[in-house]
């Protein structure tokens, strides 16, 4: 046989360069039949154990093992007296005698309850069925206590309980039962345990270790510790008031929050003289004269001539100082801890990953070189044609688009590349490219190729990001993945207003869902309110569950998620004041936005009792933008044109959608005033330009591919794909938690156009019962708002209407004057009592 011939390697022609590199992120091409099989077979392993279907059945099946088991551990209580003597022997043999059980579960749970209560574990053994209970509830998705807290309780109660059994009960019953209710196991633990420290040691350690487990587990058990170990203070009467600066700093009160009261028990009284006492000395009130004190809401300094000798009166002036209006004494971080907002709903739970879809795919970018050759032959081959030498060529796969980088030769047109564009996507037969000449930032120029098997990018997998998980956004935003498969994240908070335009069916409404669903994930409901405008009327519906935790509304609104057109432009107005209030709050804190408002706020240094509040932040989401402009014009128009231009300092941000990027939809105003914009697919040049600035919207590829500019730079990006079913799961698992009493109310806006209210038409001899409390309310805060009212008595818009009008008509506040408040007519108490008297 002739030998073989030895195979020379080819040589490649000169006119083809080298094909550098292919950039990838995680995977490598791989061709082994055996690795491939294995990994096959894991794979479906693994889908068969995250299946639902298998998750359901055992889920059933762990539920009907714990049944059994808790009426095995019940059923021994009243039968295990009769069986005891036939448990002592082995399993085999007392399979034998399994007709004389009593046991309602026969041998087998006769056997198990005996071992675990009476040889094990005693009563804390139910311990361990309340842990495979909650285990059944997870696999059947049912919403209940996460499994590390499960497994803690159990296992805190199971052995604690069972020592503290063992200590406290197994020696006083042992002859009158015939179980320990400790168990052997408590009685053989604590036994070793005294040997070392002792009965009294072992009983103090079983207290602290208690204690420690009450700590951990509920955050109400330091506060109430303390209250029991504060100075109980006197009750004294009204006309006395003692400040005594000791018992305020050991008092550690409970404050509700959101509307923050000073506890009582700051201000003690004395039993048996009329006197004020501060820092244990005393000043005789019985004869006011100079000397007396003048308490009123001015703040004030106290000045001393001399020190004065122990148990002799003082004379102590109160003088009105400049000193910050927002400073009070009794109100600070030292007295009531760092302000939390999310204590309302301190059980609240985000999200969980679980409830977002995961691809095959997730992570990894599958590349298919067979194709990535030859579009790099083709690319080539088309730059040779006209002449177009080039160095290197490099690719950089995506999921939706690879990016090949060339390096022309010296004296290369930039333009005659960039001209080449339509001949470039008939040799690749392409859909679309993008030629991005030259790259900023880099020697290069881009050649952006749609891939021939575009990958979805899910939602879950940008969720589940590290970059995502430990950001520090303060309103973050995760639109999906780049080109080179990183993570692409904005923060809304220092945009601060997006404007989103595409063609019908681009993407554009789960691009919208993306961003409600990263905030979603990140903020609690206290943090963060939505308004969501929706003309379609079902876009963003399925939101409406969530309305008592994160949605905003007008105070009369029956529905959450807005679709009329006239309540758009009270929405829209309504929050133009309640942008107003929020800059007199910063005004009168001496701060210049949200952040520094409420980071004052958090450490008590802006007293409720004077106005202030905590500032969530608002963000505003309009769908279908041009249909509003089509319908209300200049209405809506120039509020949303306010809030854009001043709004960012007091965290309201505005994100609007239109799939008509037309210049009479996305005027000039709107344009200067919202500088980060997200592009989907249009269909001209035109409307590119138009929302851009520039061209290449029209040259994507569609389904989620997006271009992002937030200045002259653009950003390709192809959006996370969140389906429909996913925000369902997201929504439902908000909704099932504790929510708000209300959603959060905006301001009430009165038409300047509207009517006020008709004299006639109030009967005043039909009061309405919180009437006169309505009243006192609004003098003491001279504030004439019906929302007021309607939130410190939780009663409807419309109840609180009323009690307005009469109010009105009685005198007590003015007339409506736009959107401004109510003016107050009465200034003090005597006049208001004189004036319901005459009612």
């Amino acid at each position: 046989m002739a030998p073989r011939k030895p195979i020379k390697p080819s040589q490649k022609p000169e006119a083809k360069q080298e094909f550098k590199n292919i950039t990838t992120n995680e995977n490598k091409v791989t061709n082994k039949p055996k690795n491939e099989q294995n990994a096959s077979f894991w794979k479906g392993l693994i889908s068969f154990f995250k299946d639902d279907r298998t998750h359901f059945v055992s889920g059933i099946f762990v539920i009907i093992i714990v049944l059994y088991f808790t009426l095995a551990f019940v059923s021994y209580f009243f039968t295990g007296a009769a069986d005891q003597s036939k448990m002592d022997l082995p399993f085999a043999e007392a399979i034998q005698l399994r007709v004389d059980i009593q046991n309602w579960t026969s041998v087998t749970g006769a056997y198990i309850a005996e071992t675990m209560i009476h040889k094990w574990f005693g009563v804390s053994s139910f311990a361990l069925l309340f842990f495979g209970f909650i285990i059944g509830l997870k696999l059947l998705r049912v919403k209940s206590m996460s499994f590390i807290a499960a497994f803690f309780h159990a296992a805190f109660w199971l052995i604690w309980l069972s020592i503290t059994l063992a200590i406290a009960v197994n020696p006083f019953v042992k002859g009158w039962i015939f179980f320990a209710p400790g168990g052997l196991h408590g009685e053989y633990v604590s036994d070793w345990i005294n040997s070392y420290i002792g009965l009294p040691g072992t009983i103090m350690s079983l207290a602290g270790i208690f204690l420690l487990y009450s700590v951990i587990s509920s955050k109400a058990t330091v506060p109430f510790l303390k209250r029991i170990f504060s100075k109980k203070q006197k009750n004294i009467p009204q006309e006395n008031v003692i400040f005594d600066n000791e018992t305020a700093e050991e008092f550690e009160p409970t404050v509700a929050v959101g509307t923050e009261i000073i506890p009582e028990d700051w201000v003690t009284k004395a039993d048996e003289e009329e006197s004020i006492v501060i820092d244990d000395k005393e000043l005789n009130l019985e004869e006011p004269d100079e000397k007396d004190i003048i308490i009123s809401d001015v703040p004030f300094e106290i000045e001393t001539a001399e020190q004065p000798e122990e148990n002799t009166a003082v004379d102590i002036e109160y003088t009105p100082t400049g000193s910050d209006e927002n400073e009070d004494p009794f109100y600070n971080i030292s007295k009531l801890g760092k302000y939390d907002p999310t204590l309302d709903l301190s059980h609240y739970q985000a999200p969980t990953l679980d409830l977002l879809k995961v691809y095959g795919t997730d992570n990894d970018t599958q590349i298919d070189m067979v194709e990535q050759n030859a579009n790099k032959n083709k690319i080539i081959t088309i730059l040779q044609n006209f002449g177009i030498e080039i160095e290197t060529i490099k690719a950089t796969v995506g999921p939706t688009i690879t990016l090949y980088e060339i390096v022309p030769k010296a004296g290369v047109r930039i333009s005659k590349i960039r001209n080449l564009e339509y001949d470039i996507m008939l040799s690749l037969a392409a859909t679309g490219i993008r030629i991005i000449a030259p790259i900023p930032g880099k020697g290069t120029i881009g050649i952006e190729v749609p891939n021939a098997d575009p990958q979805v990018v899910s939602m879950h997998s940008v969720i589940a990001s590290k970059k995502f998980q430990e950001s520090k956004f303060e309103l973050p935003v995760a639109f999906g993945r780049t080109i080179t498969n990183e993570i692409f994240m904005v923060d809304l908070a220092k945009m601060p207003h997006l404007l989103v335009a595409g063609a019908t069916g681009q993407g554009k409404s789960v691009g919208l869902n993306a961003i409600i669903t990263s905030l979603l994930y990140k903020k609690h409901p206290s943090q963060l309110k939505l308004v969501l405008v929706d003309p379609k009327k079902v876009e963003f519906n399925i939101y409406g569950d969530i309305e008592k935790h994160f949605l905003a509304k007008l105070p009369d609104g029956e529905d959450a998620i807005i679709t009329d057109t006239s309540k758009v432009v009270e929405t829209l107005n309504s929050l133009c004041k309640e942008m107003d209030d929020r800059y007199d709050l910063l005004k009168k804190a001496h701060v210049r936005n949200i952040k520094e408002y409420n980071e004052k706020f958090f450490n008590r240094n802006l007293n409720p009792e004077k106005g202030h509040r905590f500032l969530p932040y608002i963000v505003v989401i309009v769908d279908e933008f041009g249909d509003l402009i089509m319908t209300a014009g200049k209405e809506v128009e120039m509020p949303i044109a306010r809030i854009a231009q001043l709004a960012r300092a007091v965290g309201i941000h505005m994100i609007i959608a239109t799939q008509r990027p037309s210049v009479n939809i996305i005027t000039g105003v709107i344009k200067a005033n919202f500088p980060a914009r997200v592009a989907f697919r249009v269909s001209s040049m035109m409307d590119s330009r138009t929302i851009l600035d520039a061209p290449g919207a029209n040259q994507l590829v569609g389904r989620g591919d997006m271009l992002f500019s937030q200045g002259n730079d653009l950003m390709r990006v192809q959006c996370a794909f969140v389906d429909t079913p996913e925000v369902e799961n997201i929504v439902h698992h908000i909704s099932d938690q504790q929510s708000y009493p209300t959603a959060f109310y905006l301001p009430e806006y009165v038409n300047p156009d509207g009517e006020g209210v008709d004299m006639s038409s109030v009967d005043m001899s039909k009061r309405d019962p919180l009437f006169e409390e309505a009243a006192r309310l609004i003098v003491a805060s001279q504030q004439g708002s019906t929302s007021l009212i309607q939130r410190k008595f939780s009663i409807g818009y419309n109840r609180a209407g009323r009690i307005v009008d009469q109010l009105e008509v009685a005198g007590i506040i003015g007339p409506f004057e736009g959107s401004k408040a109510r003016q107050v007519l009465v200034m003090d108490d005597y006049h208001l009592e004189q004036i319901l008297k005459q009612l």
